[in-house]
């Protein structure tokens, strides 16, 4: 049983990450509605944080694999996954660097975050312990082909609707309803792969037993939508790609597709990299891929991880002063 402040002290983080997850991410699957002006922010907002709530909760039962694989089992040593102060050190990690990036209006990946904060508060605990073939393996491999497959695969999902004439580049009504279920089913995806991944940090606390973890995660999810978004949602919307409603619509569908995919095999894929690659995939395509904005999303995303790492390592160095002091 965690000491009643330090529990308090962790379901507060994981919270304030998932609020920051959701300023950061809820607006990522229907950004190309609001950048092909196919509706407006207000509504875009609405529809994603309907079907990013039904996202989480099917994580209840769909997710099970990713709310193990980031509690830490099997990269760091056992009796790190029960120590407090290791949560609480991987979850200020990734809080501090997920809200920072949300602030700066870059769209980050919560899951580079919090593998950041596993790993940082694992080396400062114990530097010979982390396993780094499952780092490798399960983490790293996952997050660095995803953006990659998402790049091909929207670039040749889109030439194959283009060639079969079902990427008219104007509004249609059927275009329309494809496009809103499209970003629907992203939100969704998203929903099911990251609430797993931020509730695991609550997994080893007696503080939230059973799925209230989860629950805990969606409403703070919910809440950094509606409040936080706007400038992530101006960056996806509008500074990455020019866009017509079919390009958007070939976007979510390369999206939804590859991160429903990854979260039932229990693959930690990066939504944010899914997202940005499939829409730079059709930019690229297109020839209309902004770098001037591109370039500065994919370095921030080479910083995320070690930039969780060390606010991880720092703050495992800090309570545990602390902790042997008292």
């Amino acid at each position: 049983m965690f000491p009643a402040p330090v529990a308090f002290a962790i379901i507060i983080t994981v919270a304030l990450i998932a609020y920051a997850n959701g300023a950061n991410a809820t607006f990522k699957g229907v950004a190309s509605l609001y950048g092909s002006g196919t509706t407006s922010y207000r509504k875009a907002m609405h529809w994603a944080v309907l079907t990013t709530a039904a996202g989480a909760l099917a994580s209840v039962w769909f997710a099970v694999q990713l709310l193990k694989a980031f509690s830490g089992k099997g990269l760091v040593p056992d009796t790190l996954v029960g120590d407090p102060l290791f949560l609480l050190s991987s979850a200020v990690g990734a809080m501090l660097t997920g809200g920072a990036a949300t602030w700066l209006g870059f769209p980050v990946s919560t899951t580079h975050a919090l593998v950041g904060g596993l790993l940082g508060a694992g080396l400062r605990a114990n530097p010979g312990g982390v396993n780094f073939a499952k780092l490798g393996t399960s983490f790293a491999q996952p997050l660095l082909l995803g953006p990659v497959v998402a790049i091909i695969l929207g670039s040749l999902l889109y030439l194959i609707f283009r060639r079969l004439h079902l990427a008219p580049d104007h509004r249609t009504k059927t275009g329309d309803t494809l496009h809103f279920l499209s970003a629907g089913a992203v939100c969704f995806a998203r929903g099911l792969n990251d609430t797993p991944k931020m509730a695991a940090l609550l997994a080893g606390s007696a503080a939230l037993p059973g799925s209230s973890g989860l629950w805990l995660v969606g409403l703070a999810m919910t809440a950094g939508g509606f409040i936080g978004a706007r400038k992530v949602a101006e960056t996806l919307a509008h500074k990455i790609t020019g866009m017509d409603p079919s390009q958007g619509f070939v976007a979510n569908l390369t999206t939804s597709i590859l991160v429903i995919l990854g979260s039932i095999q229990g693959l930690p894929l990066s939504t944010t990299h899914v997202t940005v690659g499939s829409l730079l995939g059709i930019g690229i395509t297109t020839r209309q891929a902004r770098w001037r904005t591109a370039i500065p999303v994919l370095l921030a995303w080479v910083i995320t991880l070690p930039c969780a790492a060390v606010l991880a390592a720092l703050t495992f160095s800090v309570t545990r002063r602390f902790a042997d002091l008292s």
